[in-house]
């Protein structure tokens, strides 16, 4: 995202902006001052950003500059709009708020919200016990700066022999442990995407790679999910890279973020294979890996087919244990895990070896950990489904083998409208259009369940009252589509 969003750019974000849910429709400038909140709340519209000249936004929304000047005022009466006499309006974030695990903006006195914006679980039992294990291994490092860039030994060993175990055999030298997945994503970045390059990702994908590949000025494509089957449409896939040749390509191949779609082993070896011939360096998010449900036989790591060095993994512990615990991983060749430690001294040294030695000790008992969490997440996502299916039967969702997400299909393009409307009955949704480009996917939500059943059947409760609360608006949220012979 720029600096500066002009007002077509902004329209084509706001969407539907002009029929919020309601019994009542509102004012068409309070509707627009909350739907640019809206977009500020999902994390689609940042901090900092200038917003259009009233008389820009007005023009590319076809009303009156009335309506946009009322509507800046009342941004600027909530705190989301800073403005300067001759220089323009700023987003800005409202005192009382914060930033939430998500990502997103939201009021710090919001401790009766169901938050389904993050896709995360509370720490395991384990822990505690773990955490006092390391600080008595701690006195071992002491004598020492305390610097280890590619991480400490013993973790890089251990997250080896995770890799080997699944039979992509590893060394410790292939192995640099990275503060999170996302600190891990934007070292490869640095070191493999030249600015401006061109990328390939799925669509939808995970909204923090999409913000990660901005910042270093990509040229985004995409290649679009279905809802059902396999997710990946092979021929197109490996088309995309013949016909645009990316720098790089990411992909989600375990549980996809936000689908839970499965790759199969033969389009990963096809999908290896193509990006050696395209010249392509494939980015491969293994964040969800360890989370397989009902028994899900796993394919091998998309690693096992690169003979070229094309592929680099990237992993962690925030999904199967606690976010809270900033471990993640990249596993490359040993040349470019020397490469990325290099390029890490510039950004921040090393990671804390406190909270490395914790790791060591949950890997340990990983088998007891992982086990629980596969369990409790399969009971959980149970119960989320079956109360879509009591309340919002109209809705369609492919219930993933694993991970932490439903992808669900809405009964209309409505998904930001709804994420408003759930937010005013304590529900905390993340839209569609968090996780793609240019306010697309509108007929989609992604629903985690990572919350104990009785607050998710809760939570699709009051989301299934403000949706029959859309129907009976005066004005419809959608339109009907327009048939031009």
């Amino acid at each position: 995202m720029t600096n500066l969003v002009r007002g077509p750019q902004l329209g084509r974000m706001l969407g539907q902006w002009h029929a919020l849910p309601g019994r009542r429709r509102s004012p068409d400038y309070l509707a627009l001052a909350g739907a640019v909140r809206g977009l500020l709340a999902d994390g689609r519209l940042p901090l900092g950003v200038r917003l259009p000249a009233e008389r820009e936004l007005a023009e590319a929304l076809r009303v009156s500059r009335t309506t946009v000047t009322a509507a800046y005022r009342e941004l600027r009466e909530t705190g989301h709009l800073k403005s300067r006499r001759g220089a323009g309006s700023w987003t800005t974030l409202p005192g009382g708020h914060r930033v939430a695990s998500s990502g997103l903006w939201t009021p710090q006195d919001d401790l009766d919200m169901i938050d389904l914006g993050c896709a995360a679980l509370a720490a395991p039992a384990e822990l505690g016990a773990a955490a006092r294990a390391a600080a008595e291994d701690l006195p071992r490092y002491l004598g020492g700066a305390g610097y280890h860039p590619t991480g400490i030994i013993e973790l890089r060993a251990a997250v080896a022999r995770l890799y080997t175990d699944r039979g992509l055999t590893t060394s410790p030298e292939q192995i640099m442990v990275t503060n999170g997945v996302q600190h891990a994503l934007d070292l490869v970045l640095r070191v493999v995407l030249p600015p401006g390059a061109g990328v390939l990702v799925e669509s939808p994908t995970y909204p923090n790679a999409l913000a990660a590949f901005a910042a270093r000025r990509a040229r985004i494509t995409t290649h679009g999910l279905s809802t059902e089957g396999a997710g990946w449409d092979t021929e197109l896939l490996l088309g995309s890279l013949r016909q645009t040749r990316p720098r790089l390509a990411y992909l989600i191949p375990e549980f996809q973020n936000p689908t839970g779609h499965l790759m199969p082993a033969e389009l990963r070896e096809r999908v290896v294979a193509t990006a050696h011939a395209s010249g392509t360096d494939l980015v491969v998010d293994e964040s969800f890996v360890d989370l397989a449900l009902d028994g899900t036989v796993m394919p091998p790591p998309t690693a096992v087919f690169d003979r070229h060095s094309r592929v680099v993994t990237i992993g962690g512990m925030s999904k199967p244990y606690w976010g809270g615990l900033r471990i993640g991983w990249i596993r490359a060749s040993a040349p470019q895990v020397q490469r990325l430690a290099a390029a890490r001294v510039g950004v921040d040294m090393a990671g804390p070896v406190l909270d490395q030695l914790v790791a060591v000790r949950l890997l340990a008992d990983a088998d007891t950990i992982v086990a629980a969490r596969r369990g409790q997440l399969a009971v959980q996502r149970d119960a989320l489904l079956a109360a879509l299916r009591d309340e919002l039967p109209n809705w369609r969702v492919h219930p993933p083998r694993g991970g932490l997400t439903l992808w669900a299909e809405l009964d209309g393009p409505i998904a930001s409208a709804l994420a408003r409307a759930a937010e005013e009955v304590g529900v905390r949704l993340a839209p569609g259009p968090r996780f793609g480009l240019d306010g697309t996917l509108e007929r989609f939500l992604r629903l985690p369940f990572t919350l104990p059943a009785t607050e998710l059947a809760e939570a699709v409760r009051r989301i299934a009252a403000v949706r029959y609360d859309i129907d009976r608006a005066e004005r419809p949220l959608w339109r009907e589509p327009v048939v031009i012979a």
